[in-house]
């Protein structure tokens, strides 16, 4: 079992970065794909970066803004957000586990944090 917690949620402006924390625990390894998705009111939960080894990942809307990274030692994956858009608006959750060769997609992840709130004002 692995617990993940999120953190870092805000409420910021256009056009303003954020740094969102996924602290987990349990039983955790270092090489597991790691991912942040978003979920908008009414809109279906999307991947906005993943992490597998040394390689990343992002869909077109994100790249180039957002980048995920990890901390070994504290057990811990960020999602860094810059020039962040009011259409990033969205909880946003860390996923842990499960299938590398689909890191976006939300059906290869085993674990799933609470959420964070993320609000960018135009």
């Amino acid at each position: 079992q692995v617990q993940l917690v999120e953190s870092g949620g805000d409420s910021v402006q256009a056009g303003g970065s954020l740094r969102l924390t996924c602290a987990a625990s349990g039983d955790t390894s270092k090489d597991s794909l790691k991912g942040w998705f978003r979920q908008a009111p009414g809109k279906s939960r999307e991947g906005v970066a993943a992490f597998y080894r040394e390689s990343t990942y992002y869909p077109s809307s994100v790249k180039g803004r957002f980048t995920i990274s990890q901390d070994t030692a504290k057990n811990t994956v960020y999602l860094q957000m810059n020039d962040v858009k009011p259409e990033d608006t969205a909880m946003y959750y860390c996923a842990y586990g499960g299938d590398w060769s689909r890191p976006l997609s939300r059906s290869a992840y085993s674990y799933w944090g609470q959420g964070t709130q993320v609000t960018v004002a135009s």
